[in-house]
């Protein structure tokens, strides 16, 4: 080997050694640009769960901070055993959620069906069908509450024109309507979100699945059942695991409308924690509730998607 190739070799060796070094160092760039939001993510998010789990094992109450202290699994142990409102909140929000997500989930598809139709106006009424749902949660209840008010309210002086009532009904403050009308309101607002994300589903299905449905004689109800409900499975799937869950932890319209009553009949789990942690202000105990419900959540969640085969497309 001459002079020159061993001089060669040592630059090319060299060279190797620096790449290695660079490529070592350029492979945590791309981790330091997502850092930031990996932080404020563990700040908003873990952060919070966190010290809900820590909270959850502790007797955290602020009207008797002389009991405080580490509890261990007592405060799971009382739920499941002592907590007579545990179960009666927990079987209303198991109603709630079927009844809500059943409903909106067959009502929106019934409006998306109707404006994926050509139509004159279409543009408007998709707007118009959409504004529940840009409408925040305290200003629909408030909305609802003068609907269903028993001296003014509009539903009352209907029903009595049409003569099926003979006198205004207090209908958020009866054990037998109170439940009814709250889900009323929320089937109103929750509506629209199930058409919108449907809408844009049924809007990215090829017309050529249609149009060979047709020329294999099937009928509008036949190409319903098998063309347009196995192309919207995915999205079915997934709005419905998201308002399953959103309908679980809703609090605002039920606390705005009934506070949780008459008797209780309108106290969901959601409300019982914050009823507990707000106005109780046992931040323990409703945290071990809160811990309680994320597990039923997390467990449903994890069941639906393996009993629907969700496939992410």
């Amino acid at each position: 080997m001459s002079y020159s190739q061993g001089v060669t070799e040592t630059v090319i060796e060299s060279q190797k050694a620096v790449n290695k070094k660079k490529a070592k160092k350029e492979k945590w760039v791309p981790y330091l640009f997502i850092l930031p939001s990996f932080l404020i993510v563990l700040g908003f998010l873990f952060y919070p769960i966190g010290t809900v789990f820590y909270y959850s094992l502790q007797n955290y109450d602020v009207s008797a901070p002389y009991y405080n202290g580490f509890a261990g699994l007592e405060n799971f142990i009382n739920i499941f055993t002592k907590d007579k409102m545990f179960i009666p909140s927990l079987l209303n929000s198991l109603k709630w959620v079927v009844s809500e997500v059943g409903l909106q989930l067959i009502f929106g598809m019934i409006l998306a069906l109707l404006l994926n139709q050509t139509f004159k106006f279409r543009g408007v009424v998709r707007a118009v069908a959409f504004i529940p749902w840009a409408i925040s949660g305290v200003l629909a209840s408030t909305m609802w509450s003068l609907i269903f008010n028993e001296h003014m309210g509009v539903l009352n002086d209907l029903l009595m024109k049409l003569g099926m009532i003979d006198e205004p009904q207090a209908f958020l403050a009866g054990t037998s309507t109170a439940f009814t009308s709250v889900i009323l309101a929320e089937l109103w607002r929750g509506i629209p979100f199930f058409a919108i994300t449907l809408l844009a589903s049924l809007q990215s299905i090829p017309a050529e699945l249609y149009e060979a449905a047709k020329v294999d004689g099937a009928s509008r109800w036949k190409s319903f059942i098998f063309v347009t409900l196995p192309q919207l499975k995915n999205t079915i799937v997934l709005t419905t695991l998201l308002r399953v869950v959103w309908e679980f932890n809703n609090v605002d319209l039920l606390f705005n409308l009934t506070g949780g009553g008459p008797a209780h009949s309108t106290t969901t789990l959601t409300m019982y924690i914050a009823d507990l942690a707000v106005h109780g202000s046992n931040f323990g105990y409703g945290s071990a509730l809160t811990v309680v419900s994320f597990g039923i959540l997390l467990i449903f969640a994890i069941l639906y998607l393996k009993l629907s085969r969700y496939e992410k497309e």
